[in-house]
């Protein structure tokens, strides 16, 4: 059996409009790049942290490391584990950094280990690498990031996956601006109680978009990407967002709404021209604002942490 491998653990999208802190999808253009090895020594390692950004070398402190940590005390091999990452996802993008660190460790824990866990029991390890990063635990970030495609999050305790089918011919935009938005700061912003009238509004359009998922209704999609209750707050939060969706919705995207907590700003669109065209719409608003920022197109991903 290997010591060692190296993977692929992509950014996702949480969310997705109407399906706030439950519904994800996984992209493929995007992640982060790890190197999981098993050694003698017992104990979790991070020996290697490139990219650029201050993350922390402690175990005990890095997203990565605390999941690692909770699969190995369940796991109890009779063997260490050193990890490498090569951080591609900017902490802080709104499209799954801590996730795909989270993820990243654990799925190569358990390729070297002749893969004894499942990919739910993945998810409950990676949770916990999650929650140092997000101050709470939840997995509409981790879901797609393992099981790739969409994903639906029917319950944390216990944890509970739904695999959602992705239409063929659907393709993300994503524009991140070189922002900051703090998660604590876009939940703090949310109202603690919304209207009825949201409510139904806000099921109907999230039950509806799952239908057309299973269903490849590309016109249903368009029709059920709409947020009423968090994306009118959040938005806030986001410089020329409402000019970014706009163009984008001018440009022909079926959809577009907040990736996460933000700053990043997700569309959603039929074909791979299509989302060409609305990349270059949205390109054109941030490139007048002084904001730098990035674009990156990405079919859906429908197989999530890979080997490579």
């Amino acid at each position: 059996m290997k010591n060692e491998i190296k993977i692929f653990s992509p950014a996702t999208v949480a969310n997705v409009a109407c399906g706030f802190d439950v519904l994800g999808f996984c992209l493929d253009s995007v992640g982060d790049e790890m190197v999981i090895r098993k050694i003698d020594k017992k104990g979790i390692y991070i020996t290697k942290i490139e990219g650029g950004f201050d993350l922390p070398y402690e175990t005990e402190l890095n997203v990565a490391g605390v999941s690692a940590l909770a699969m190995y005390d369940a796991a109890k091999p009779n063997c260490g584990f050193e990890i490498e990452i090569n951080k591609k996802i900017k902490p802080g993008s709104g499209i799954g950094s801590s996730a795909a660190s989270a993820v990243g460790s654990v799925y190569g824990m358990n390729e070297l280990l002749g893969r004894p866990y499942s990919k739910t029991q993945l998810t409950e390890f990676a949770i916990k690498g999650e929650a140092i990063a997000s101050k709470c635990e939840h997995a509409d970030n981790l879901a797609p990031a393992l099981f790739g495609g969409f994903t639906l999050v029917k319950s944390i305790s216990p944890i509970q996956i739904l695999e959602i089918p992705s239409p063929d011919d659907l393709y993300a935009t994503i524009i991140h601006p070189q922002i900051e938005v703090k998660t604590s700061e876009a939940r703090a912003i949310l109202p603690k109680e919304v209207s009825l009238t949201n409510a139904i509004t806000q099921w109907a359009n999230f039950g509806s978009l799952i239908h057309a998922l299973h269903t490849s209704d590309y016109d249903l999609i368009q029709k059920s990407l709409h947020d009423v209750i968090v994306e009118p707050y959040r938005s806030q939060l986001i410089p020329h967002y409402n000019e970014v969706k706009t163009a984008a919705l001018n440009a022909g995207a079926l959809g577009a709404g907040i990736s996460g907590s933000g700053p990043s700003i997700f569309t959603l669109s039929k074909g791979i021209e299509s989302a060409k065209k609305v990349a270059d719409s949205i390109k054109n608003v941030y490139s007048k604002t002084g904001i730098a920022f990035d674009i990156h197109i990405s079919k859906i991903n429908t197989q999530g942490v890979k080997k490579i």
